[in-house]
């Protein structure tokens, strides 16, 4: 039963993880594009993880995939993060598409 359930979160976790890609490569905007790059890539990785976890099911290779699960949540938001306030700050963000703009309210941004 695990084997079969490894096996589901695989190919979902492969499918996001396709899905995640393709939209990298057709939305126009930045931040659509930043968003495409971390969270469903993100969720497909961690399926992904869970599935060879479920298949391997050792403890020394458990340990090792709940590391890469933990680096991979820690690493992505950043650098989300990291790539959405860069292309604020060199104005390649449509402004006109945000809901709220906090960084030009406190003065940090560049102007429209």
């Amino acid at each position: 039963m695990a084997d079969w359930l490894g096996a589901g979160c695989l190919v979902a976790g492969g499918l996001l993880s396709l899905a995640a890609g393709i939209g990298v490569l057709r939305f126009p905007d930045v931040l659509d594009r930043m968003h495409a790059a971390t969270k469903p890539q993100v969720l497909g990785v961690l399926l992904l993880l869970a599935g060879v976890a479920l298949r391997l099911r050792t403890p020394d290779d458990v340990g090792m995939i709940v590391l890469v699960a933990v680096f991979q949540l820690a690493t992505a938001p950043v650098a989300a993060q990291m790539v959405g306030r860069a292309a604020y700050r060199s104005g390649r963000v449509d402004r006109s598409l945000l809901d709220a703009d906090e960084l030009a309210d406190e003065g940090r941004g560049r102007a429209p």
